[in-house]
């Protein structure tokens, strides 16, 4: 038996073992995202996290202990590869069942594998790598000074991943363009509850810890991953269409949530109505004490909001669901093809349900001096990502197309096929300007130009944007 030693630290480690080589070539570090260039990983794509994490929930931190599973295929005959992971410390790792030598620099986790599991790493294979870790999880400044990663909450944790915190959690290829499907296991103290993605599988109470079991089979983006550990009120339930609904509140905020949470499937309803049919087994909501976390996020299946959420924001983390989960963005510059469709579709559901036409909520927007900071489909830094032209004058393109398509019948049917056409996929805003112009049949570059590129408010909003 191979014995692998291993020295460990956060910033820059050397992990050694002695293996014979593996043929092929390492896997890039890194997928030069426009803004994250280090985020992800090449050479391989990842099929499915098996999560297994046992957390000590202790006042101020908590001690994790996981093991990740992950099911990968081979892009290119691999030599090495790397895994995203910062904060946590690796007690071992072996790929097809061999132990793999690693080498730890920052948040680059580098696997040599055995020379023995050599063909399992070629091009178009499927291999199976082992991760086990522990440590404190970090909370993760964002770019933007919000907080992500691993957080503390009044009565456990929450785990939020926009864009780079979930590898403060688990470690994986995490850029939004791999999508995987998910098993997480959470083991928890007794008396707490913990609630992930997708629907629950199981849950049983040994002694004095709890294993909750989660399973997400539709293909999710690992930024959209999360785990929320407290004393929730939970309950499950489902739309007249059949989709389950699963919600769990903090006991603080569960009066002040219940007719936002009464409303969920009305929204839902609704929003398939416009966008096509819901593209996921089931839909709910986390809702956390005030503070708990500093801003809403649409993880995948049930949003997470920092207390009892507004009606436009529901619509909105909901929308998510279809732009932004679903069709997620190829890289982050293609931000806008989340924020502007959700805020959208605020904008619809004002207009459907509050008698506001969208252009009113076009003309606010074009207004707003802040809306005019920068292009929306291009940020001058990832701090800039979340910024309001991105959610604004995102939205004021596609009040623009509708303008210009000028037949709503059209217009809705572009928005569903967009929908379709890049459903459990990744899509960029190239190839939502080539679809929307072969779906027309018109040349919208002066709309993108001006609306989607374009520096400073224009002159006249209702300015010709076709030719």
């Amino acid at each position: 038996m191979l014995v692998v030693l291993i020295t460990l630290a956060t910033a820059c480690t050397a992990v050694t073992a002695v293996t014979a080589g593996v043929e092929g070539k390492p896997g890039a570090a890194g997928l030069r995202d426009p803004y994250f260039p280090r985020l992800g990983n090449g050479g391989y794509d990842v099929t499915h996290y098996g999560l297994d994490l046992d957390v000590d929930v202790r006042p101020g931190r908590d001690d994790l202990r996981g093991t990740a599973t992950i099911t990968a295929r081979a892009t290119q005959d691999l030599s090495s590869f790397n895994l995203d992971l910062t904060g946590l410390d690796v007690r071992s790792a072996s790929v097809e069942g061999r132990p793999a030598a690693v080498n730890r620099a920052g948040s680059e986790v580098t696997l040599r594998p055995d020379a023995a599991v050599e063909d399992r790493l070629r091009t178009g294979r499927t291999f199976r790598t082992v991760v086990r870790y522990s440590g404190a999880p970090e909370t993760v400044i964002d770019r933007d000074r919000s907080k992500e990663g691993w957080l503390k909450t009044a009565d456990g944790s929450l785990a939020l991943g926009q864009p780079t915190g979930s590898m403060a959690w688990f470690p994986g290829n995490h850029h939004p363009s791999d999508k995987a499907a998910y098993d997480i296991a959470v083991t928890v103290p007794k008396g707490l509850t913990a609630v992930s993605n997708g629907e629950p599988v199981s849950r049983r109470t040994a002694g004095d810890r709890t294993v909750f079991r989660w399973r997400t089979a539709e293909p999710m983006a690992s930024y959209l991953a999360t785990v929320a550990i407290g004393r929730y009120t939970t309950k499950s339930s489902k739309t007249p269409e059949g989709v389950q609904v699963f919600t769990a509140v903090d006991p603080e905020v569960a009066r002040g949530s219940a007719s936002a949470l009464a409303r969920i499937p009305e929204v839902m309803k609704w929003a398939a109505g416009r966008f096509g049919p819901y593209p996921f087994s089931s839909t709910g909501a986390i809702i956390e004490r005030v503070g708990d976390a500093g801003y809403a996020l649409e993880t995948q299946n049930r949003p997470v909001f920092p207390g009892p959420p507004a009606t436009g924001l529901l619509v909105h983390e909901l929308a998510h669901q279809w732009f932004g989960d679903s069709v997620t963005p190829e890289t982050w510059q293609d931000m806008w093809l989340n924020e502007g469709f959700a805020t959208y579709a605020e904008w619809l559901w004002a207009e459907d349900m509050e008698d506001t036409p969208t252009r009113v909520s076009f003309d606010a927007a074009f207004q707003a001096d802040v809306n005019w900071d920068f292009p929306p489909a291009d940020p001058p830094s990832a701090a800039d990502l979340s910024g309001p032209p991105v959610y604004g004058r995102g939205a004021m393109v596609l009040e623009k197309l509708r303008q210009a398509v000028d037949d709503d019948k059209e217009f809705f049917a572009l928005l569903k096929g967009w929908a379709r056409a890049h459903r459990h996929a990744n899509a960029s805003t190239d190839d939502f300007t080539a679809y929307a112009e072969e779906r027309t049949g018109r040349d919208l570059s002066g709309l993108w130009k001006v609306w989607l590129y374009g520096d400073g408010r224009p002159d006249d909003p209702d300015a010709p944007v076709t030719r």
